[in-house]
């Protein structure tokens, strides 16, 4: 760590499934941030169906915070293959879009990193997909294969931070999808995005998707938290501490 500002609080939401029917609720969520937040993170599934009138909602909610605003894409927001659309729609209201990349800013005298990807599927120990048979399904593997390449880079990027958070929309431990239908788990996400993880041990991993999953997991000592909305509120609140080195305290607002 620094010698920079001893804390940053983090807002988090993830499948916040922005539409027209949302716009009052979003713009109170993100208006209830200001001065509690020091950077707002979405964790995929910002629309309903991928289209950019709905990013348009989220994009309008948004610069209410007051904090800089950094996201994911989630399977929604493909839907409508509209990504490049719906992704100019966010970048020109402010919100900085990560998709296999990272960013990094300066929240008073400390460095965060954030690195940010969908991630994608792959399942879970008794469930892997492996990178074998048909072409069709081995390019899903090699998918799975770029979005972990693309956290280690990242995280290697950003290793000179005094913060690091990975956000990503799929999950990357069993520990956080337990409580969905064993069935699906394979739809969740992948334990093979758990490796860099584990490898460079960040401060925070946030991820959605799971919205009846585990709130809180870990891969090893790092703290990995579910924060797809429907499971408690709009928003959850952490605080990162150089004091309490990957130990957040948490909390929920809205």
């Amino acid at each position: 760590m620094g010698t920079g500002r001893e804390r940053i609080r983090v807002a988090a939401a993830g499948d916040v499934h922005a539409d027209d029917s949302r716009r009052g609720d979003l713009r109170a969520a993100f208006a209830g941030l200001r001065g509690e937040a020091d950077v707002v993170l979405l964790a995929g599934d910002l629309t309903t169906l991928g289209e950019p009138e709905q990013a348009r909602v989220l994009a309008a909610a948004a610069s209410e915070a007051g904090a800089p605003v950094f996201a994911v894409l989630g399977n929604h927001d493909w839907h409508a293959d509209r990504v490049a659309e719906l992704t100019a729609v966010l970048e020109d209201a402010g919100v900085t879009l990560l998709e296999r990349s990272y960013a990094t800013c300066q929240i008073g005298g400390a460095s965060l990193g954030v690195v940010g990807t969908k991630g994608f599927v792959g399942g879970f120990p008794g469930s892997h997909l492996p990178d074998f048979g048909e072409p069709l399904l081995r390019r899903v593997y090699a998918e799975t294969g770029k979005e972990v390449e693309a956290l280690d880079a990242g995280l290697r990027a950003t290793a000179g931070c005094d913060f690091r958070i990975v956000l990503m929309h799929y999950a990357p431990t069993l520990a956080t999808i337990e409580g969905e239908r064993p069935e699906i788990a394979f739809f969740l996400g992948c334990d093979r995005l758990a490796h860099p993880i584990a490898d460079h041990c960040p401060d925070l991993v946030l991820h959605g998707h799971a919205h009846a999953g585990q709130f809180e997991g870990s891969i090893g000592a790092v703290p990995v938290f579910n924060v797809a909305l429907p499971m408690k509120r709009e928003f959850w609140l952490f605080e990162l501490s150089a004091d309490r080195p990957r130990e957040p305290e948490y909390e929920l607002i809205g």
